[in-house]
């Protein structure tokens, strides 16, 4: 995972392993879930922005998939990292997870623990998780650096800025966002509702446009939403002056996978969300001191 230097209280926060049990799914897109945790405190002491991990061999019906590819690629399959999608002054713990796919020719291996969590984990489950962590968070000294947040985001990308979101409207009424979102289609938009209900009771602290890259009449859905993928023409209307934001930006970059493809046949790796969406902030004039920044694969 790609990320900026963690923070200070990032650094100094304890890892712990926490026993929950899910207690509610939803499902926010045909292919993407939150899982509502019960923990047993009422309040767990984490940034938003922060993620939890989870380990494979906790499950029991994964074992064999698990060994599998652990023979496979000749070492132990690491736990995963999913970000928070509630937010610290939440009374519930959430996740939310996208399902890798396998592609053909493409994806090395199988997914293993995504799937998984996505369609099959019923409700009364227990698992454990260990947390919380990431570098993905609000600076201590936000406040004095600006007063407006842009938000860049693709996909899941979605989820550690939603619990950002949350957290400054309640914590920080002062600062203002600007969240630009990514997806392929309408459908594909992971809390739309819950996104629109936000910015319907906060019009002056968020504002939102949706860009869909397969959906040529986007804009038949709403004055918010644009077709094509985000660019730097996008991203100057809606970020008049670069130089007075912070800017957190998260969604799929370049893997050591794709590294890898690109090398065995000779070419240049193609930049993705992370990379080409690092280049037109720069592009209009906003420095790498003032952008955070998570990828995933």
């Amino acid at each position: 995972m790609e990320t900026t230097e963690p923070s200070e209280p990032s650094k100094r926060r304890r890892i712990r392993e926490l026993e929950v049990m899910v207690a509610d799914t939803i499902a926010d897109t045909h292919d993407t879930t939150t899982l509502v945790l019960f923990t047993g405190n009422d309040r767990l002491e984490y940034l938003p922005g922060h993620f939890c991990t989870i380990d494979p061999h906790n499950f029991p019906q994964l074992q064999r998939f698990t060994a599998f590819l652990e023979d496979q690629k000749g070492k132990k399959e690491p736990p995963r990292a999913y970000s928070l999608a509630s937010a610290p002054h939440e009374k519930y713990l959430a996740i939310t997870v996208k399902e890798e796919k396998y592609v053909s020719g493409t994806t090395k291996y199988p997914p293993l623990l995504s799937p998984l969590l996505v369609h099959r984990l019923p409700r009364g489950t227990r698992l454990m998780i260990t947390g919380f962590t990431g570098p993905y968070v609000l600076p201590p000294d936000i406040n004095t650096r600006t007063d407006h947040l842009v938000h860049v985001c693709a996909g899941s990308g979605i989820v550690p800025n939603y619990s950002i979101i949350k957290h400054c409207l309640v914590e920080l009424p002062k600062m203002k966002h600007t969240l630009v979102y990514s997806n392929k289609t309408h459908d594909d938009i992971i809390f739309r509702r819950e996104l629109d209900t936000l910015a319907r009771a906060n019009p002056d602290k968020l504002q939102i446009v949706y860009t869909l890259t397969r959906d040529a009449a986007a804009s038949s859905q709403g004055t918010n939403f644009r077709s094509g993928r985000l660019n730097q023409a996008l991203l100057k209307e809606f970020i008049p002056d670069p130089s007075a934001v912070e800017v957190f930006c998260c969604g799929p970059g370049i893997t050591k996978f794709d590294r890898e493809a690109a090398k065995a046949k000779g070419e240049e790796v193609a930049p993705r969300f992370l990379e080409s969406s690092l280049s037109a902030l720069q592009a209009i004039g906003i420095t790498s001191k003032q952008i955070h920044r998570e990828s995933y694969g």
